[in-house]
């Protein structure tokens, strides 16, 4: 991680797809089940500024389970649409937001033509999934 002083830049098309499964930060079988479905993500910062952030694509009718996270997070939906679990909230489309409180517990369905998001954290992701 670069800590100097100015800006950072992270070009998407640059960025690899990593190998999650090298070192999980989510249970290994939700990894092998997600990258089996075709979705995956980058990260971008990893810590510059005090920020966390990752590009993610899912499939239509993705689920990502229940879970939360030990810090604050916002989500932005970059393309298709997204529909909580567990909650009345509106379905999140093209360049919609929320922002997610630590310790919140949450999960979504990617829409019928999937989706693309960006997720701002500000803490490394620690995963909590629920039962």
């Amino acid at each position: 991680m670069n800590t100097g002083t100015g800006p950072h830049y992270f070009l998407l098309d640059e960025v690899e797809w990593p190998d999650e499964l090298v070192a999980p930060t989510v249970p290994r079988e939700l990894v092998q089940k997600a990258e089996q479905s075709g979705a995956r993500r980058k990260y971008l910062a990893r810590g510059e500024g005090g920020f966390f952030t990752q590009y993610s694509e899912f499939p239509a009718g993705f689920t990502v389970p229940m879970h939360s996270h030990d810090h604050n997070e916002v989500i932005v939906c970059m393309r298709g649409s997204l529909t909580m679990l567990g909650d009345d909230g509106p379905t999140l489309r093209d360049g919609d937001s929320m922002v997610l409180i630590g310790g919140y517990e949450y999960g979504f369905v990617a829409g019928a033509d999937g989706m693309a998001i960006v997720t701002i954290r500000t803490g490394q992701a620690q995963t909590s999934m629920l039962a």
